[in-house]
Formats: C-alpha cells, structure tokens, sequence
C-alpha cells in the first residue's frame, strides 16, 4: 500500500470510531498509556465500601464507577456531555447508581451534606465551592486529575509551540481546596509516558480528548496529521507525557 493511502486509510479509521464514553479499548495495539502509581479505581473501590452515601463527578459513561465491588446505600454521578450520560446510565445499572444529567457550572444539584464522598476522575473543572458544600462533616473529596502540560508534546506537534500552561497546577488545586474551607490530607503527581503507534490513534485520541487540541478536526489539521504520520512511520512510534495529580481534601468534622 502505498504511503498516501495507509495515510488516508489510519486517519479515515480514527475519524470514524465512536468516542462515546470514557472507555479506550479501540486503541488496544495502537497506542498505550502508562498508569498511575497509586490506583485510584482501587482507592475509589475501597473508599466506597466505608461509606453511606457517594457522589461521582464527570463520571463520564460510568467507566471507573461500574468496578465498585461495594457500592454504598446511595450512590450518584453527574455528568455534562449528553452523550455520556446515555452510556452511563446503561453502564451503572450494575452497581444501583442514579445518573444525573447537570449543564455547566452553576452548581451541583444536591442539598447541603449530602455526601460522605465525593470522587471524580479527570474533572473539566473542580467546583471547589460546590464540593464543600455538599460533603458532610468529616467527608473527603478524591479525585484524580489531569495536570498541567499533559501530552504538551502531542498538543505542539499539531499546533506547534505553545506557552507554558499556567492552569491545572497541583498547587492552584490545593489553594482553591482550601479557600472552598477544605483541608488537603494527601496530593501525589506523576508524569506517565503515552506512546502512539499510528496516526489513526492519535486522531481518536484528540477527537475524544478534546482540550489537547481545542476545536481539532481531520480536515482543519490534516497537513500537521500529514507529518505527524511521516514521523511515526520514521521514528516507528511518537511518545508524548501526560501529567497527573491525586488530589484528597476533607471537611472538617465540626462544621
């Protein structure tokens, strides 16, 4: 085959994979990711098991929150992306988890204390505020977000050179846990290697991980996919970094 129609063919593959949910099994063999150390689906699992009643936010289409192996009384995820919600609501059937469809940021749609935890997984936005004010007294927040500068390398190889990020730093994190009236019990960060074997794999990675590359289409980046693919079929793959951060904060228990 040719190098311009293996081109066309891997691009025209990653443009039509749907990329409903929070699952990244279509790239099995094509692209890996390494974990972080600390196994927040574990940590997440066991937390839930100790409590009366969670709340996950940005649960995406339910991915992580379907593996519970002891879910608590009450159980609910927030998520934004309509489609998402969909797939969530099939997903946590499983584990009793009603799903509720919020728009933005105005607030979360709970009472005051509502919440002996609250977890989320690679948040859009931390809604500090928001946080604070359902958790009960003693409650804690989990969660595991993106950091600052994640997958820069991939991000500059479409867009070319970027400023440095000046969002999304643990730092900022802990300050705004802590101006919401939280107190941050554990912060821990990683810089994990991703390695893309094909450019279909990298035009499924940024069609579903939008804010890599902000306003990303096939046809608007085709000539930056065009050397991106030259390069992997050259190097034989093409590694970026992403950043990550765990993040514990908890109420205090006499509010």
């Amino acid at each position: 085959m040719s190098a311009d129609r293996d081109f066309e063919r891997l691009i025209a593959e990653g443009a039509a994979a749907p990329v409903d949910g929070w699952d990244f099994s279509w790239l099995a063999g094509r692209a890996t990711e390494e974990r972080p150390p600390w196994g927040y689906a574990r940590l997440v699992g066991a937390r839930m098991a100790t409590v009366d009643a969670a709340l996950d936010v940005d649960t995406g289409g339910g991915e992580v929150l379907a593996e519970v192996p002891a879910p608590p009384p009450l159980l609910v995820a927030v998520e934004a992306w309509p489609p998402n919600v969909a797939v969530a609501r099939r997903t946590l059937r499983r584990v009793g988890a009603t799903v509720v469809q919020v728009s933005g940021r105005p607030s979360l749609p709970f009472r005051d204390g509502s919440f002996d935890l609250v977890v989320s997984r690679h948040p859009v936005e931390t809604w500090w505020d928001e946080i604070a004010r359902v958790l009960r007294p003693g409650g804690s927040y989990l969660s595991q977000q993106i950091g600052a500068g994640t997958m820069r390398e991939l991000s500059e190889a479409i867009l070319g050179p970027l400023p440095p990020p000046d969002t999304r730093h643990p730092e900022q994190a802990v300050a705004a846990a802590e101006a919401a009236g939280l107190r941050v019990v554990d912060l821990r960060t990683a810089t994990l290697r991703a390695v893309f074997h094909d450019i279909g794999a990298v035009v499924y990675f940024l069609r579903k991980v939008i804010w890599t590359v902000p306003g990303f289409t096939v046809e608007r980046h085709h000539e930056a996919l065009r050397r991106l693919h030259d390069r992997i079929r050259a190097e034989g793959c093409f590694v970026a970094h992403a950043q990550r951060f765990l993040i514990e904060a908890r109420a205090d228990s006499t509010r």
